[in-house]
């Protein structure tokens, strides 16, 4: 039998999950959409084996360039309203590795350096309309 896992410090309860969404929604999407003429993505999904897969990946060539504690940035993006299928240029979430090389501090003496030599995380789905947490 596999050894249980236990669950991770920075893990937030459903209520706190809802309210950072319900804020979201009720401060940007709305003005979002106004501005924007439809409702944006605002909620995107890859499966575990995806995640798992890709973190793997990131481990591996992190290892071969010498890097020991690489991590994950998110960051938000807009595909360009020719690559949608609606034309309208909706929001994406994509994942950047990071990691400082050996002897460099990193960004702000802390925060790790993106790692350009590692390609970048997309291609998740999107509800549509978004579906509300």
């Amino acid at each position: 039998m596999a050894e249980k896992v236990q669950k991770p410090q920075k893990c937030i309860k459903v209520e706190e999950a809802k309210e950072l969404h319900d804020n979201w929604c009720k401060k940007r999407a709305k003005r979002l959409q106004k501005k924007l003429g439809f409702e944006d993505a605002r909620e995107f999904h890859w499966s575990v084996a995806e995640l798992e897969e890709y973190l793997a990946y990131v481990k591996q060539e992190s290892e071969a360039q010498g890097i020991k504690d690489p991590g994950i940035r998110i960051y938000m993006g807009a595909y360009p309203a020719s690559k949608c299928k609606n034309g309208r240029g909706y929001s994406t979430l994509f994942m950047a590795p990071t990691g400082s090389r050996p002897g460099a501090s990193g960004k702000d003496g802390g925060d790790p350096e993106n790692n350009y030599s590692i390609d970048a995380f997309n291609r998740g789905g999107h509800g549509f309309p978004p579906n509300d947490y």
